[in-house]
C-alpha cells in the first residue's frame, strides 16, 4: 500500500521478527494496532501535511520504522532472553509513545487555531518542532490509550492489577510523547531557508541550501522519535516496578 519505502520494508520485517520472537503474536498485534492507525491518519490527513515543515512524508523509511520500532524490538529480545512483566510492560509503553507522537500530530494538524510552543507559548507554524495544540493533545491520550489497551493481550501476574497498569502504560505514553515534543523545541535540528526565511528541517529549501538554525546538527526527527519511545518504556517500566 507504499506505507513503507524499500529500506522501511525491509527493516519492519526484522522488527516485527524480533517482537514476535520476544512477546508472541500479542506483541505483533500490538506493533499492528501502532503501524496501521499511524500510516492510516498519515494517509488521511496527508493534504495538510503539505504546509508543514517536516522533511518526510507519509513514507516511513529504515530510519523512522527504527525510531518508533526499534525500542520496542530490544525489549521484545530482553524478554525472550529474560522473561519479565517489566519488559513487557516497557514494550507496550514504547509502543504507546510512539503513537502518542503520532495521533498528536497528525490530528492536531486538524486544529483551527494556529499552534504554540511548548517552551515560549508563542503562536508558531504547523509542524514545528516543539509545536503543541488543545486537540492535539487530547489526540495524544487517545492514541496512547488505544495501545496501553493492548494490556489486557498479555498475561500479568494478578488480573486485578491489570486497570492501575494500563492507566500507567498511558501514563507512560503521553510522557513519552511531551519528551519528544521538549526535545524537538530545544535540540532537535532547525534550519532556515535563505530566499523565504521560513524554518525547516530540510537542507533544501526553494532550491537552495539552508542555513543551521537552532539544536545540534545530529539530532533529527528521527532522533527524537527514538528518544521518545525510550523514554516512554523507562516510564512503563518504573509503573510496573511499582504495581506488580
Amino acid at each position: 500500500m507504499r506505507k513503507l519505502t524499500k529500506s522501511g520494508a525491509v527493516t519492519a520485517v526484522g522488527v516485527g521478527f524480533a517482537i514476535t520472537l520476544g512477546m508472541g503474536l500479542s506483541g505483533l498485534v500490538v506493533l499492528a494496532v501502532f503501524f496501521i492507525s499511524s500510516s492510516a491518519l498519515s494517509s488521511i490527513f496527508r493534504k495538510k501535511a503539505e504546509t508543514s515543515i517536516e522533511v518526510k512524508g507519509s513514507q516511513r523509511d529504515a530510519w523512522q520504522v527504527l525510531a518508533n520500532g526499534g525500542a520496542a524490538a530490544v525489549i521484545a529480545l530482553l524478554h525472550a532472553v529474560h522473561p519479565s512483566a517489566i519488559y513487557q510492560a516497557a514494550f507496550i509503553a514504547s509502543l504507546a509513545a510512539a503513537n502518542s507522537d503520532t495521533w498528536a500530530s497528525e490530528i492536531g494538524k486538524l486544529s483551527k487555531s494556529r499552534p504554540f510552543h511548548v517552551l515560549s507559548f508563542k503562536r508558531v507554524l504547523p509542524g514545528t518542532s516543539g509545536a503543541v495544540t488543545l486537540l492535539g493533545t487530547f489526540a495524544a491520550l487517545a492514541g496512547s490509550t488505544i495501545i496501553a489497551a493492548s494490556a489486557l493481550l498479555f498475561d500479568w501476574q494478578a488480573f486485578v492489577w491489570q486497570l492501575p497498569l494500563i492507566c500507567g502504560i498511558i501514563v507512560a505514553g503521553f510522557v513519552g510523547n511531551m519528551a519528544d515534543t521538549i526535545f524537538g523545541a530545544t535540540i532537535q535540528v532547525t534550519f532556515t531557508c535563505v530566499n523565504c526565511g521560513a524554518t525547516t528541517e530540510q537542507h533544501m529549501h526553494c532550491q537552495e541550501p539552508t542555513i543551521h538554525k537552532n539544536g545540534l546538527l545530529w539530532v533529527t526527527n528521527d532522533t527524537v522519535n527514538a528518544l521518545c519511545t525510550i523514554m516512554g518504556a523507562i516510564t512503563g517500566a518504573g509503573f510496573a516496578y511499582m504495581i506488580l
